[in-house]
This record gives C-alpha cells, sequence and structure tokens, in this order.
C-alpha cells in the first residue's frame, strides 16, 4: 500500500509534475502595492489632461493591482483555469504597460 504524496508541511508534497504553484513572488507583490499605492496617493494618474476621469486607465490599473496580489501571494493557483490566466504575473505586467501607455497618450 502505497503511502500518498504530501511529504511538505504546506500540503504541496515533494513530487515532480505538479503545476500548483502557490509561492510567493516577491515582484508581482511590489508591483502590485506600488499600483495600490500610486491610485491612492496620486489618483490623479489615471485621470485625462483635463481633469476628467480615465476609466480604461483606471481599469488597466485595478487589473494590474489586483493581478499582483492574486499571482504574487499565490492565490491564483487555486482558480479556474481562465481566472488564473487573468491573475498571472504576465497578466500584471501587461495590464500595467496597457496602462502606462495608456496615460502616455494623454
Amino acid at each position: 500500500m502505497a503511502l500518498p504524496d504530501h511529504s511538505s508541511a504546506d500540503g504541496r508534497g515533494q513530487g515532480g509534475g505538479g503545476d500548483d504553484d502557490t509561492g510567493i513572488r516577491i515582484l508581482s507583490v511590489l508591483t502590485g502595492l506600488v499600483v495600490a499605492g500610486l491610485l491612492i496617493f496620486a489618483p490623479h494618474a489615471s485621470q485625462d489632461r483635463w481633469g476628467a476621469a480615465d476609466p480604461p486607465a483606471a481599469v488597466l490599473l485595478l487589473w494590474s493591482m489586483g493581478a499582483g496580489f492574486a499571482s504574487g501571494l499565490g492565490l491564483a493557483a487555486r482558480l479556474p483555469s481562465v481566472a488564473r490566466l487573468l491573475l498571472s504575473s504576465p497578466a500584471c505586467l501587461g495590464a500595467l504597460v496597457l496602462a502606462v501607455f495608456r496615460i502616455a497618450g494623454h
């Protein structure tokens, strides 16, 4: 009778082939923190040059922040594949780049 492969204390096991990566990604967490700080302390960053709100820029910044926190803290690994894709580290970077292009175009 074989024992289940649960040799680590956090329940992830040591067996190969596991795609369940729930570790902390420092760069993604820092990106989420920086974008959150930007939205809190400089909300005019998501406004156009006339001072009106720019909803697409705000949504892209919020998406980048949420994806940074979710992928950085390992929360996205437990979600379905579509949500995992939308909250991944590449999605965080992509949303941030799109937001920077949107804001730079003002």
